[in-house]
C-alpha cells in the first residue's frame, strides 16, 4: 500500500497569491514530482521537457496534465494508439488553447487508453499498485492521486472521468454536456463525448473549473445551505449489484449528509431512464463506427481486439437500432428533468466497488452511463474506504446546467465524509 500526499490546487493558488510561492516553484514541484514518482506510476506518455511557465492569468503557475486524446502543438499526441505514435498536430485542442491562455503550464501528456476506450494502459493504482486506476482517463487520475500534479483534463463517453477519480481517490468532474469545449479531441461518440477534470478535492476540481473558464463555479462564494438542498439516494435497478462495501458507504453518505443538514430521502429510477441507459451502448458503438470508420480501415492490424472488434460491431447496427436508441435517450431526458423537480441532487455509487484487482481491466462504468446519455453534471466525491483502504467514491448528479449547485453541495459533502 502506498501513501501518497496530494497537492491541493487551492493550497497553491493561495501560496501564490500571498506571495509565498511563485509560479516557477509551483511548476518545480510538479516536476520533481513526476521525475521521483512516475516511474512507478507510469501516468505520462510524455513529459515536458521545457515546459513554459506564464506568471500572468489565474492559472499562473499551474502544472496541469492532458490527457493523450487532446491535440497538443508541442507535444505528441497518440490517442493512447501505437497507430499515432509521435503524432504532432499542428494546433492545440480547444481546451488546451483555452489553459494556456489562463496562464497554466502543460506538463505533459497524460496516459489514456487506446481511443480513450476499454483496452487497459499501464498506468497502475498509487494506492496499490496491483490495482488499476480506471480508465480511460488512467494517466490524468493516477497523476492527481500519486501528488506529482494538481490538476488534469479527461474525457468521458461512459465512465471515463467518475470511475478513475472514484478508484483514485480523488474528485472527477463532468461537467453539464458542452460545458467545456470538445474540440480538438480524438472523439470516438460525439453525441456522448464530455472533457472533465481531475483535482484533489471537490473545491480543487471546482476552482479548476471556475479558473479555467471564467464561470462561476467557485464553492467558496456561496456556499450550500443544506436545509434548502433535496438530497435523493437514487435506488436505480443497478444497486443491488454494486459490492456490498461500496453499498454501506452509499448509505453512509446520506446518513451524513443528513447529520449535516441537507434534506435526505430516497427516491426510485423512473421506467424511462432505466430504459434509456440500455440504449447507451448502440448510440456510442453506431457513432464510433463512423467516426472511427477510418482508422479501423487504414490501422485496424494495430488495434486491440476490443476496440476493433466494437468498431466492427457499430458499424454493423441499423441506422433505424440507432435512431430507436436515440429516442430512448430522449425519453430518459424528459423523466430526468421531471425527476430533478423532485429533488436537486441524487447520489448513487461512482463505480460497483473499489478497483479491481490486476491490470488486464478498466472496471465497470455501469454507473456512470446514464448519466454520460442524459449530459447532466456529475462529481466523483472522495473520502470512503473499503476494508483494504482501497478508496470508494460517491457520485453526485444535479440537473443539467446546475454545475455551481452541484459543486457547492458536493463540497459541503466531502467535508461531512471525512469528518
Amino acid at each position: 500500500m502506498s501513501e501518497n500526499r496530494m497537492m491541493s490546487l487551492s493550497a497553491l493558488i493561495k501560496a501564490r497569491d500571498s506571495g509565498k510561492a511563485n509560479p516557477e516553484l509551483m511548476v518545480a514541484l510538479s516536476r520533481d514530482a513526476i521525475a521521483r514518482k512516475d516511474a512507478d506510476i507510469k501516468a505520462f506518455a510524455h513529459v515536458c521537457a521545457e515546459p513554459a511557465i506564464s506568471t500572468e492569468g489565474p492559472l499562473a503557475g499551474v502544472a496541469i496534465g492532458i490527457k493523450d486524446i487532446f491535440d497538443t502543438f508541442d507535444q505528441p499526441t497518440s490517442y493512447g494508439s501505437p497507430a499515432y505514435a509521435g503524432h504532432r498536430p499542428k494546433t492545440d485542442a480547444a481546451l488546451v488553447d483555452l489553459a494556456r491562455r489562463q496562464g497554466a503550464t502543460i506538463i505533459g501528456k497524460t496516459v489514456s487508453t487506446e481511443f480513450a476506450f476499454l483496452n487497459p494502459a499501464a498506468t497502475v493504482n498509487p494506492h496499490n499498485h496491483a490495482h488499476t486506476p480506471g480508465g480511460s482517463s488512467s494517466g490524468s487520475a493516477a497523476a492527481i492521486a500519486a501528488g506529482m500534479i494538481p490538476a488534469a483534463t479527461g474525457t468521458q463517453t461512459g465512465g471515463s472521468v467518475i470511475r478513475p477519480a472514484s478508484y483514485c481517490g480523488i474528485a472527477g468532474y463532468k461537467p453539464s454536456f458542452r460545458l467545456l469545449p470538445v474540440t480538438g479531441i480524438k472523439h470516438f461518440a460525439p453525441s456522448l463525448d464530455t472533457v472533465g477534470l481531475f483535482a484533489a478535492g471537490v473545491a480543487d476540481v471546482a476552482l479548476l473549473a471556475a479558473l479555467l473558464t471564467g464561470r462561476d463555479l467557485g464553492t467558496d462564494d456561496e456556499p450550500a445551505e443544506p436545509a434548502k438542498i433535496r438530497v435523493g439516494l437514487y435506488r436505480c435497478a443497478l444497486l443491488e449489484g454494486a459490492d456490498p462495501e461500496m453499498r454501506a458507504a452509499l448509505f453512509k453518505a446520506a446518513d451524513k449528509a443528513a447529520d449535516a443538514g441537507f434534506d435526505v430521502g430516497e427516491i426510485g429510477e423512473p421506467e424511462a431512464m432505466a430504459m434509456a441507459r440500455g440504449a447507451h451502448s448502440d448510440i456510442q458503438n453506431f457513432e464510433a463506427g463512423l467516426v472511427c470508420g477510418s482508422d479501423l480501415a487504414l490501422f485496424g492490424n494495430q488495434m486491440s481486439e476490443i476496440l476493433a472488434g466494437t468498431l466492427n460491431h457499430g458499424q454493423a447496427i441499423s441506422p433505424q437500432a440507432y435512431d430507436a436508441a436515440r429516442k430512448l435517450a430522449k425519453r430518459g431526458r424528459a423523466a430526468t428533468r421531471a425527476l430533478f423537480g423532485e429533488v436537486d441532487i441524487l447520489l448513487t455509487p461512482a463505480a460497483p466497488g473499489a478497483a479491481p484487482l490486476g491490470l488486464e481491466t478498466t472496471g465497470d462504468p455501469r454507473f456512470n452511463k446514464l448519466w454520460t446519455l442524459m449530459g447532466t453534471p456529475v462529481v466523483s466525491i472522495p473520502g470512503f474506504r473499503d476494508a483494504n483502504g482501497m478508496p470508494l467514491g460517491i457520485q453526485a448528479v444535479a440537473r443539467f446546467g446546475r454545475d455551481k449547485t452541484l459543486l457547492s453541495v458536493a463540497a459541503a459533502l466531502e467535508q461531512a465524509y471525512r469528518a
